[in-house]
C-alpha cells in the first residue's frame, strides 16, 4: 500500500522512527503523481529533480537531530499564489506563465524550516478567482471522487491532490471559502484560520483584506499540526497579528461536553440540498450526544453578504491585479505600437475572461460617481455582519452549518452560470468579511457518492475551540477515502 493513503502526521512519525526514509516518502508522492496526474491535473508544476534533493538534504538533517518536528521530511504541495523561490508560481494565468520568484512567501518558508519537501504547484482557479477551479488558463482540474464533476475552488488542486492521495497534505488560501468549499466538495479537512494568523508575505494578493493561507489534509489531527507550523506574527505583512497562543495541537481533544452550538435557521432554507442539509444535522447529533448544547438561532444578514463580499473583492482584486501590465514579469504580448496599447493588449490576452469580469466590476464600483453607492455600502454591510457574528459568539461557543449548498457539480455548469457559482459561496464569505476561523470536515457522502462536508465557524482567534469540536465529530466518524485511494471503502480512524 503506497505511503500517501498515510495522514501526514503518521507518515512523519514513520520516517522519524526510521520505518521510513524521506526519499522513500518523496518517491511515493512522485509515483502517485505520475500514476494519477493524467486523469485528475491537481498540479500545474511538478519539480521531481529538485523534490528529490531536497528529501536527502532534510533526510542528512534528520539524521543529525536538526530536525525533530511532526512534518519533518513529510511531502507538501503548495497552491500556485505562493511565491515559491526558483519554482514557478502561476496563480494559474497566462500573465504570469513564466514568472519565477525570488523569494518563498513565509508560510513556505515556515514548511520549508519544519523539514517539509515540496513535490510542486497546485492548480486553481485563475488568481484564485472561481470556484470550481475551471477558470485556470492550465486546463481544469477533476474530483477524485468522479472525475465528471468539479472538485471546488479556488485550491481545487490542493484539495484534489490530498483526496486522490497523491500528497499527505497542502497549503491553499481561502478568500471567500477557497479552503472550505474545495474540501467539501473532495471529502478532505480543511481550516482558514483567523485573518492575520498566518503571514500573507509572498501570497499574490486578490483580496487583500480578506485572504488567508491555510492547511488541507486527511484529518484534524493534521491540520491542526500543520496550522500551528504555518502560524505566526511576521514584520513583513501590515496584517499580521501577534498571538499569545499558536499551540494548536493541544485542542486535539475528544471533549465536547458543555459546549455550546448554534445552527442558523438562514443556512438551513431554500437552496440547500435535502441530503447535504441531514448530513450537517447528523455532525450536529453526533455532538449533542457527546454533550455539546445545540440551539437553532438566526443569525441575519445572511442574504446580504454575498453582494457586499463581491463589491469588495473585486474592488481590492482591481487594485491589486494593475499590477500586472507586462513591462516588469510575465507575458507581454508580441505586437504593440507604443506603451499604452502594449498595456492594453498584454492584459487582453493574458488575463482569462473570469478574471476581467471582476476587474471591470471592481474598477466600476471604485469609479467616482459609485464610490459611496456600492463600495462604501458594501464595507457598512461587512461591519454589520461582524457585529451579527459577535452577538451570534456572546452565546454559542461555534456555529455549525453546510459548507456548501450542494455537492460537487458537474464540469461545465458553474461556468455557464457565474451568478449561480457565486450563490454556491453563501455559507462561505460571511466568515472572509468577519475575519473569523473556520474549519470544513467530512461528514457524509450523497446518492451520487460525492462527500457532504459540515462547517463549523469560531469566533476570532478561537482556532482551538472549532478544532476541539471538528476533531470530537471526527472520532464518531473517522476518515473517508476517496475511490482513488488504494484503501477506498475503508474508514480510518
Amino acid at each position: 500500500m503506497s505511503l500517501m493513503t498515510l495522514t501526514a502526521v503518521v507518515l512523519g512519525k514513520k520516517i522519524k522512527a526510521k520505518e521510513v526514509t524521506v526519499v522513500e516518502a518523496t518517491r511515493a508522492a512522485l509515483d502517485a503523481i505520475k500514476e494519477k496526474e493524467e486523469r485528475i491535473h491537481s498540479f500545474v508544476t511538478v519539480d521531481e529533480e529538485k523534490a528529490l534533493a531536497r528529501a536527502a538534504q532534510v533526510q542528512k538533517m534528520l539524521d543529525e537531530g536538526k530536525l525533530t518536528g511532526p512534518l519533518a521530511g513529510v511531502p507538501v504541495a503548495i497552491k500556485d499564489n505562493m511565491c515559491t523561490e526558483g519554482m514557478l508560481t502561476t496563480c494559474s494565468s497566462k500573465i504570469l506563465y513564466n514568472f519565477l520568484p525570488t523569494y518563498s512567501s513565509e508560510a513556505v518558508k515556515k514548511l520549508e524550516e519544519a523539514g517539509a519537501v515540496i513535490i510542486g504547484k497546485t492548480n486553481m482557479d485563475e488568481f484564485a478567482m472561481g470556484s470550481t477551479t475551471e477558470t485556470s488558463a492550465f486546463g481544469e482540474t477533476k474530483n477524485p471522487w468522479d472525475d465528471a464533476h468539479v472538485p471546488g475552488g479556488s485550491s481545487g488542486g490542493s484539495c484534489a491532490a490530498v483526496a486522490a492521495e497523491e500528497v499527505p497534505y497542502a497549503l491553499g488560501s481561502d478568500t471567500g471559502g477557497s479552503i472550505r468549499q474545495p474540501s467539501s466538495f473532495c471529502g478532505v479537512t480543511g481550516i482558514k484560520p483567523t485573518y492575520g494568523t498566518v503571514s500573507r508575505y509572498g501570497l499574490i494578493a486578490y483580496g487583500s483584506s480578506l485572504d488567508q493561507i491555510g492547511p488541507i489534509a486527511k484529518d484534524v489531527t493534521d491540520c491542526a499540526t500543520i496550522l500551528e507550523v504555518i502560524s505566526g506574527y511576521d514584520e513583513k505583512d501590515s496584517t499580521s497579528v501577534a498571538r499569545e497562543d499558536y499551540k494548536f495541537t493541544e485542542a486535539l481533544v475528544d471533549d465536547v461536553k458543555g459546549m455550546k452550538i448554534g445552527i442558523p435557521r438562514d443556512y438551513f432554507g431554500e437552496g440547500l440540498d435535502p441530503e447535504v442539509k441531514e448530513a450537517v444535522l447528523g455532525v450536529a447529533k453526533a455532538l449533542e450526544k457527546k454533550g455539546a448544547i445545540v440551539e437553532e438561532f438566526d443569525l441575519g444578514l445572511v442574504k446580504y453578504a454575498i453582494p457586499a463580499y463581491y463589491v469588495i473583492a473585486c474592488a481590492e482584486a482591481s487594485s491589486n491585479l494593475a499590477r500586472f501590465d507586462g513591462v516588469k514579469y510575465g507575458y507581454r504580448t508580441e505586437e504593440y505600437t507604443d506603451l499604452h496599447n502594449m498595456y492594453k493588449k498584454s492584459r487582453s490576452e493574458g488575463f482569462g475572461p473570469e478574471v476581467k469580469r471582476r476587474i471591470m466590476l471592481g474598477s466600476f464600483v471604485l469609479s467616482s460617481g459609485y464610490y459611496d453607492a456600492y463600495y462604501l455600502k458594501a464595507l457598512r454591510v461587512k461591519a454589520l455582519i461582524k457585529k451579527a457574528f459577535d452577538d451570534a459568539f456572546s452565546k454559542y461557543d461555534v456555529i455549525l452549518g453546510p459548507a456548501a449548498p450542494t455537492t460537487a457539480p458537474k464540469l461545465g455548469e458553474s461556468l455557464s452560470n457565474p451568478i449561480q457559482m457565486y450563490l454556491g459561496d453563501i455559507y462561505t464569505i460571511s466568515v472572509n468579511l468577519a475575519g473569523l476561523p473556520g474549519i470544513s470536515v467530512p461528514c457524509g457522502v450523497d446518492s451520487k457518492g460525492l462527500p457532504i462536508g459540515a462547517q463549523l465557524l469560531g469566533d476570532c482567534f478561537q482556532e482551538k475551540t472549532i478544532i476541539r469540536a471538528a476533531y470530537s465529530y471526527e472520532q464518531t466518524r473517522g476518515y473517508l477515502h476517496s475511490p482513488m485511494s488504494e484503501a477506498a471503502g475503508t474508514v480510518t480512524q
